[in-house]
């Protein structure tokens, strides 16, 4: 199973220890995803994360010992956060383990920090986030735990996904709020058959407009719906292009504001088509041609 990922075009694979390993492999398990991480890198797979056991599961240290010992972990995926110092006990873990490390081996230094990505499973992190994306400064993203947040407010989840409205606005203003990289949306439980690749595309605008920058895929076929949703479309990427072209001879005018299309542009909007071309390069597009494309584009 660990073996098929390995054809991944991906940005994130997170190997688990936890929902899905019993307690009485759960050694087993740890063992056999830290030899996997000591193997060469896949091509393919920006970064390799472990999901740990929770911090109240007592588990969690036991986790850590083992799998930080392979030198491909990017990142940690912790579970059911529900207060700051969940992320504070797994930081001072990783940091006693590179310490040990780099008492054992000077090139430990050159190895990039290790991420935390908190997953957000109940109403009590929800009313905490402030203080857990200020807990460790390994915090890289927040993930939304929908299926475990509906049992702890006895929530049914339902296709319109309106009962985590207010959970899910909560979650990507707080990680914008604190500057994290990444906020992870629910997973999609339908994938098979049309329908499900409808509900899945649903799913990615729906949360891709709430301020979320991707979401967590339970299986391979789901990759490309989430990946096509979350990257800039052609258009947007087509209107980036002509405002930054327009907005560079509108500087050169002295112009702080002006119209594209009969709307008005100004700093903010400039700033959005920047990153909107930041992310189409993140994506491998071709921003560049796309830009030659409409260099001609004059402010209105």
């Amino acid at each position: 199973m660990l073996a098929k990922s390995l054809g991944f075009i991906v940005d994130c694979v997170a190997y688990d220890l936890e929902d899905s390993v019993t307690p009485s492999r759960k050694g087993e398990a740890r063992s056999n995803v830290r030899r996997f991480l000591q193997q060469p890198r896949a091509t393919g797979i920006k970064e390799n994360a472990v999901r740990i056991n929770a911090v109240q599961s007592g588990l969690a240290h036991e986790d850590l010992a083992e799998v930080l010992k392979a030198p491909n972990v990017d990142a940690i995926v912790v579970p059911k956060v529900s207060s700051a110092s969940d992320l504070k006990f797994v930081t001072d873990v990783i940091d006693y383990a590179r310490l040990e490390r780099h008492t054992e081996s000077s090139s430990a230094t050159s190895a990039s920090p290790i991420k935390l990505l908190a997953l957000i499973e109940s109403a009590k992190a929800l009313t905490d986030l402030s203080a857990i994306c200020r807990a460790s400064p390994l915090l890289s993203g927040l993930i939304f735990a929908a299926e475990d947040f509906a049992l702890d407010l006895s929530l049914t989840r339902t296709p319109s996904l309106t009962e985590f409205l207010f959970a899910r606005s909560a979650i990507a203003t707080a990680g914008r709020a604190h500057n994290l990289a990444s906020t992870i949306d629910l997973v999609c439980t339908s994938y098979k058959g049309a329908e499900g690749q409808e509900t899945l595309k649903e799913e990615c605008l729906g949360g891709k407009a709430l301020g979320f920058n991707g979401k967590q895929c339970i299986h391979p076929s789901q990759v490309e719906a989430v990946q096509r949703a979350f990257a800039p479309s052609k258009q947007e990427l087509q209107w980036a292009a002509r405002i930054l072209m327009a907005n560079l001879k509108a500087d050169k005018q002295g112009r702080g504001a002006w119209t594209l299309d009969g709307k008005m542009i100004d700093a903010p909007v400039v700033g959005r088509a920047r990153s909107i071309l930041s992310k189409a390069e993140a994506c491998n597009m071709d921003v560049d041609l796309v830009k030659q494309m409409w260099k001609d584009q004059e402010p209105e």
